[in-house]
């Protein structure tokens, strides 16, 4: 007399069932993890590995690729007390101040801007959007050529009206005005192509009913749009603020951190450091590691805000 197994009691072929959606489970999990593998080598090995040995390297005294001498807190120690890097830190500071609300209220005005049917606005949004197009050190050349002291553009246009060359590497305000400009050309762009994307969903029914209303278009952009973009004003303000503290590039083509200190930032700072003439590999990581801090906490400072005012 045969029988049947059931679970506590179930119909016929419900265990069955139930092994064969473990039994799919199983493979899908697999399948994830077999087409996530590649990335999760990547970022080990490009991410984390470099990370922990930054770690290491940020307590050792360590001036070459061979073994170090650990050394404890001595790095951080040092780095209190480091006049160039609480200098580097303002720098970073200010320059982080002076790109990040440009950047991107000029990416909102460009995008309402090219949201409409204007004359030529193909053109002008390559030109736009071009730096994002091409790498940033062909930008910073493109930078250097035109705030060149001796043979910049921009001077050489200045001289041709009678004016006084401007010393754009000499002073200390112009270089970081230099840097901050060609810094936003290459950030507009992405500011107006999110904001672009991101018009796309403003629900037209309320911006036609404010209309009905008698709200003129600032007042439809102020109570309207700009509310509505809120959470992709929140994306750029992070992005752009992580832009702003990892900035290199620009600043190491155009100025090397000159004149004297006056646009070292913490990222140029730590190369320097790292792998200038002093080859202190231990403080440079150290300065990296304090940077990346630095930026954890801000964004997790942000996110907390943003998720208290949606509350």
């Amino acid at each position: 007399m045969s029988t049947t197994t059931t679970d506590a009691g179930g119909p016929p072929g419900l265990s069955r069932r139930r092994r064969a959606s473990r039994a799919g489970n199983g493979l899908d999990s697999r399948s994830a993890y077999t087409l996530l593998a590649p990335n999760l080598i990547l970022i080990g090995l490009f991410l984390l590995v470099p990370l922990v040995w930054a770690l290491v390297m940020s307590f050792q005294a360590k001036r070459s690729f061979g073994p170090g001498r650990w050394s404890g807190l001595e790095n951080l120690s040092r780095l209190l007390s480091d006049d160039v890097f609480w200098r580097a830190l303002l720098n970073t500071a200010i320059f982080t101040i002076a790109t990040v609300p440009a950047s991107v209220l000029a990416g909102l005005a460009l995008a309402l801007l090219m949201d409409k049917a204007l004359p030529g606005r193909g053109i002008f949004r390559t030109v736009v959007y071009l730096p994002i197009a091409v790498s940033t050190l062909v930008v910073s050349l493109v930078g250097l050529l035109l705030f060149d002291e001796s043979i910049g553009i921009i001077n050489g246009v200045l001289v041709d009206l009678g004016v006084a060359p401007v010393s754009w590497q000499s002073n200390g305000a112009l270089a970081m005005l230099s840097v901050v400009v060609m810094t936003l050309w290459t950030r507009i762009g992405f500011g107006m192509l999110v904001y672009l994307a991101a018009l796309q969903d403003v629900d037209h029914e309320v911006l036609e009913a404010a209309t009905v209303d008698g709200a003129n278009r600032f007042q439809r952009i102020r109570h309207v749009v700009v509310p509505w973009l809120r959470p992709t004003t929140f994306f750029l303000v992070v992005i752009n603020m992580i832009w702003s503290f990892q900035v290199f590039d620009v600043v190491y083509v155009m100025t090397n951190g000159g004149p004297g200190y006056s646009t070292t930032m913490l990222v140029t700072y730590a190369y320097d450091e790292g792998f200038g003439a002093s080859r202190n590999f231990g403080y440079g990581a150290t300065v990296g590691l304090v940077l990346l801090v630095i930026t954890l906490v801000i964004t997790a400072v942000q996110l907390r805000v943003n998720r208290r005012r949606d509350a």
